[in-house]
């Protein structure tokens, strides 16, 4: 069993940054395979970026490419998602996602792929 405690949210200006984390209990966390994904009101939840256990392989959604970066320490059992130049339409709330990984280099890109997700957390960007 993971727990997964997001945290970091929060209320920025558009053209701001927020650094989220993403808290893992869990011995194996190095051997999980991280994803954080969002859902903003009266949408679904959408992929936003996901890390390979060993952080050397990541993947981002179109909308946030070169403007958000995911990175994790697997000492601190932390995955975190830095968020630079945000725009209003990033107002979500943000999840982040955990699963087993296959190997060392796999990440995933959907949600039913993931077997463990957290609470959320509120990010809102004014214009």
């Amino acid at each position: 069993q993971v727990r997964l405690v997001e945290s970091g949210g929060g209320l920025v200006q558009a053209g701001g940054s927020l650094r989220l984390s993403c808290a893992a209990s869990g011995r194996t966390f190095s051997r999980y395979a991280m994803g954080w994904f969002r859902q903003a009101p009266g949408k679904e939840r959408e992929f936003v970026a996901a890390i390979s256990w060993s952080g050397g392989n990541t993947y981002y959604a179109d909308s946030v490419k070169g403007r958000f970066t995911i990175s994790r320490d697997n000492v601190k059992n932390t995955v975190y998602l830095q968020m630079n130049s945000l725009k209003p339409e990033d107002t979500a709330v943000y999840y982040c996602a955990a699963r087993t990984a296959t190997s060392f280099g796999s990440y995933y890109l959907k949600g039913y792929e993931y077997d463990y997700w957290g609470q959320g957390t509120q990010v809102t960007v004014s214009s």
